[in-house]
């Protein structure tokens, strides 16, 4: 009896020492095959993004590319020991470039959807936004909130394939949506009074109404949806997820992220770079 026990003792050790070594080497190969690993290799970090986004990454007149993400890709890259390498592109088509390994990174202002989430990993929400209303001036006393503008007689506008045309389907399905190419030719539209309201993200509302809409629109700055934005890479990459994580918590420790935050949130002076 006690020889029985004894050897399935052995046995169920033998098996687990085997499993143990089996999951140890799967976790060196995969380690192995993270995106830290190549991107060391390579000396360079390429972050993908397009730039027009007010104020995480936009182009200014030198013709390089600023903003709070781009100052938070070259402090990652830092972080890293590499090279910053930015690669512009176009948004439709911006989450199959990173799964095609044009870039490691998406640094753009992102917000995390389910939708996405199912064809990508995101790293943890660095910032929260939501989307607002830029209102033509005419109706300043009509349209208090997004409730007022489900009728078919207002024109609202927003950047196609973007969160602010999501909401606009959702909570003002009534409306009569007209989309752009750019944010910033569907909230002229509203200030030259071809259209109700744009609705768009915060900051780049706040954004257009200071510098182009006073005297024109009304800001109604009080959010209206919950949009988290966040980095983005390729699924299965734990490692790289993990040092992302810990990067954007040492930088929001050692005070990094608030200098960001007031130099491009709630600052200006960056605007001086695009005139």
């Amino acid at each position: 009896m006690k020889k029985g026990l004894i050897l399935v003792l052995a046995t169920v050790a033998v098996f687990g020492f085997i499993w143990a070594t089996s999951a140890i080497g799967a976790d060196i190969n995969l380690a192995k095959k993270s995106t830290i690993e190549k991107i060391l290799k390579r000396g360079e970090l390429r972050v993908g993004f397009e730039s027009g986004y007010v104020p995480f990454e936009m182009t200014n007149k030198k013709g390089e590319f600023i903003g709070f993400d781009m100052d938070y890709g070259r402090r990652l890259a830092k972080s890293m020991g590499v090279k910053f390498v930015p690669v512009n592109t176009a948004w439709d088509g911006i989450i199959p470039a990173l799964m095609t390994d044009k870039f490691d990174i998406i640094m753009g202002g992102m917000t995390i959807t389910q939708e996405r989430n199912l064809k990508i990993n995101f790293a943890e929400p660095y910032i929260v936004v939501g989307q607002t209303i830029l209102l033509n001036k005419k109706h300043k006393n009509a349209v208090l909130s997004y409730k007022n503008l489900n009728n078919p007689k207002y024109i609202v506008t927003s950047r196609m394939g973007t969160t602010g045309e999501q909401a606009i389907k959702k909570y003002m399905p009534k409306a009569t949506y007209k989309g752009f190419e750019s944010e910033a030719e569907a909230g002229l539209e509203v200030i030259n009074g071809k259209a109700d309201a744009l609705i768009y993200d915060l900051p780049f509302c706040g954004f257009l109404y200071g510098s182009q809409g006073k005297g024109k629109t009304i800001f109604l700055s009080d959010p209206f949806t919950f949009e988290p934005l966040a980095w983005a890479i390729n699924k299965g990459d734990p490692d790289f997820l993990n040092y992302l994580n810990n990067f954007l918590r040492q930088t929001k420790g050692d005070g990094f992220y608030d200098r960001m935050y007031k130099k491009w949130i709630t600052g200006t002076k960056w605007k001086k770079e695009l005139e």
